[in-house]
């Protein structure tokens, strides 16, 4: 009698489980073909579009109140540079008694008897209790050489 080996090649393996129960892909099946095997549930579409749509809208809400921001400080710095060039032609077109220094601080009256315009290096509480002239603006001189309001208007 002779023993048989392990690993002879004329021992066929065979399969404990039927071949009507084993699927060759079991990967591919859309439901899970075991009980250890992960739930497979169909996608709610309408859900997902549904989050989609929230999170585009929620996202270009977030981008047109960026813009709306970035709008409104060129509208003021489009108004601030629009008073400086006011302010700056009002200044150019008074008279001007001395060579103003960028940089520094000077003001802007309006004579009472005639309406001209003169800027001066006196401050308005520099005048004593009665000034000669009404105050408009308190300007500083810019390097661009045009003026800077920094109290008052024109």
């Amino acid at each position: 009698m002779s023993k048989k080996k392990k690993n002879e090649p004329n021992d066929a393996f065979v399969n404990p489980i039927d071949k009507d129960k084993v699927a060759e892909s079991p990967g591919l099946l859309p439901y899970a073909h075991h009980s250890g095997s992960a739930v497979i549930r169909p996608e709610d579409k309408g859900r997902i579009r549904g989050n989609a749509m929230t999170a585009m809208y929620d996202q270009t809400d977030r981008q047109m109140e960026q813009l709306r921001q970035q709008m409104e400080t060129l509208a003021k710095q489009a108004k601030s540079l629009q008073a400086r060039m006011t302010v700056s032609e009002v200044i150019y077109q008074a008279e001007i008694p001395f060579q103003p220094v960028i940089h520094h601080i000077y003001h802007l009256y309006q004579r009472k008897k005639d309406g001209t315009h003169l800027l001066s290096m006196v401050a308005p509480a520099e005048w004593g209790r009665r000034a000669p002239f009404d105050h408009l603006a308190t300007v500083r001189l810019l390097g661009d050489h045009t003026w800077e309001v920094l109290e008052g208007g024109v």
